[in-house]
Order: structure tokens, then sequence, then C-alpha cells
């Protein structure tokens, strides 16, 4: 495990040649399988290009950084004394880094299924697929009905400049599917869509 922790940095500082990038490589491939594999026994109902889209935010640098930082890795990164001082212990491409590391350590003295447990664990139990779920969705469904895109429209914007509240319709062609509010536009046309979706599953 001081292998994981072992920047390369450091490594070079000290004149010893073992760090944590091989390890860094093994965990990054343990990390896409596990997750690969909760998603798709996790939602049957999804489309492989959902899936995809899910699985990149859960192994994004700045999710990665987050669960780092839950498990206070930056405490226990040997670093050279330059990327100290310069904050590399809460940099957020050190830390995703580090924790595929410690995963790959991890994979190599207990096997799989120990670090399968350890990623899901620190997933998120909600709210992480609020970005792709709505929108996705519906674009699927529209398209393959349709064959066209919904079509998502402001329809009005209250509110300081600071604190804007947007409105939001969707539609199919000059059909209205939906309506949404949000404190942004990306958020009022999810709960469009998610208006939309109700309201079709209506309709069968």
């Amino acid at each position: 495990m001081l292998q994981a922790l072992t920047h390369k940095s450091y490594a070079i500082e000290q004149r010893i040649d073992a760090w944590n990038e091989r390890l860094e490589f093994l965990g990054d491939s343990i990390l896409s399988a596990v997750i690969a594999e909760f998603l798709y026994f996790k939602f049957p109902e999804k489309s492989e290009g959902i899936l995809s889209r899910i699985k990149s935010q859960l192994v994004s640098g700045r999710m990665l950084a987050a669960i780092a930082k839950k498990l206070d890795l930056g405490k226990y990164l040997l670093l050279s004394i330059g990327e100290e001082s310069t904050g590399g212990r809460n940099r957020e491409s050190i830390l995703s880094d580090t924790f595929e590391s410690v995963l790959g350590a991890i994979y190599l003295d207990k096997g799989f299924e120990t670090a399968k447990e350890f990623v899901i664990q620190w997933l998120p139990k909600r709210g992480i697929f609020i970005d792709v779920d709505y929108k996705s969705r519906l674009q699927e469904i529209i398209q393959k009905k349709y064959k066209i895109l919904p079509l998502y429209e402001i329809t009005e914007v209250t509110g300081p400049e600071h604190d804007k509240t947007f409105q939001v319709t969707v539609r199919n062609k000059k059909s209205l599917l939906g309506k949404g509010e949000g404190k942004s536009k990306k958020h009022a046309e999810q709960q469009a869509a998610k208006q939309a979706l109700d309201k079709l599953s209506k309709m069968k």
C-alpha cells in the first residue's frame, strides 16, 4: 500500500524506483470493470449509450477526487517538496490518480470481490444520475418513434441576476410534452423531460 501512496515526484526526489503509476493503471481498469458491472445489473432497462454516460460521471476525475477526500488520502500521500508547496496534496488530478492506485493495490492484495466492495461502498447513493436520466430517456423515445429530437425552449426567466429561475417547455414538433422549472437551464430541462416522460407513460 505504501507504493500506492507514493507520488512519482517523491520517488525521484528520494531516488527510489517504485511509485504509484503502474498501480494507477491497474486500478483504472478494475474501476471500469466494477462500474460497468454495477450499472449493467442496476439499470437493466437503460441503453448502452445512457449507461456509458452514467459511467463517465462515476469514473471522472472530479468524482474520484471527491471520494479520495472523503477517505482523506491526501493526508497519507508521499509527495516531493515541490508538489507539497504547490498544493499537490489537495490537487484533484493527484487525488483521483491516488484513488485508482489504492484500488489497484487492494485488487492485488485481496482480489476482485474486495476491490468491488471497496468501490461500491463509496459510490454516491443518489443524485448522480439526474444529469443524464430524464433528458436522455426522452430523447431516446422521441427519436425512436418520430425520428426527430425533442425541442426545449426557455419561456421565462425571473429573479435577480445572481438568483435566476428558469421556466422551460419541451415539445414534440408542436405538441407540448412537459414544463419544468429550476435554478439553472439544465435543471429546468431535466424537470420538463421528467414531466414529459410521466405524460407519455400515461398515454400507453
